[in-house]
């Protein structure tokens, strides 16, 4: 499996495992799309990119993820309220790995939005995260 897929399911996992969150967001809250018709507030793995980060001595990655709370009667305050939840959780969290050791996770910027067509909000959060392959 790759580093970009251990780090998702390990985020996965480590966000399933929390009641506050889990309350915020009910037990199907936490998807890989946006589908309509589905219960909100909804977190969402938007988007993952994944860049060599090797240096001389270490083969390694890094990963530029894209997490999306979306929200309809709960609008922006409920999403950034999700959201804070989001980053306490995430920031520097000491994921494991299988094949790989997680160097770092850190949030990088959260922008709230209201989609015109939806009238749904979200907030977007980016987090960076910098993998190595465990030797």
């Amino acid at each position: 499996m790759s580093a970009a897929n251990q780090l998702l399911t390990a985020i996965q996992a480590r966000l399933a495992d929390d009641t506050e969150l889990s309350a915020m967001i009910g037990p199907e809250g936490l998807r890989d799309r946006l589908v309509s018709g589905r219960k909100l507030p909804a977190v969402v793995v938007a988007d993952i990119a994944s860049n060599d980060y090797s240096t001389a001595t270490e083969t390694g990655a890094e990963h530029l993820l894209t997490l999306e709370i979306w929200t309809d009667a709960g609008g922006r305050g409920q999403a950034s309220t999700i959201a804070e939840r989001l980053r306490a959780m995430l920031q520097d969290a000491p994921l494991s790995l299988e094949t790989h050791h997680l160097v770092g996770l850190l949030h990088q910027s959260t922008r709230t939005r209201r989609e015109p067509k939806t009238r749904l909000h979200v907030a977007e959060m980016r987090f960076r995260a910098v993998t190595e392959v465990v030797v």
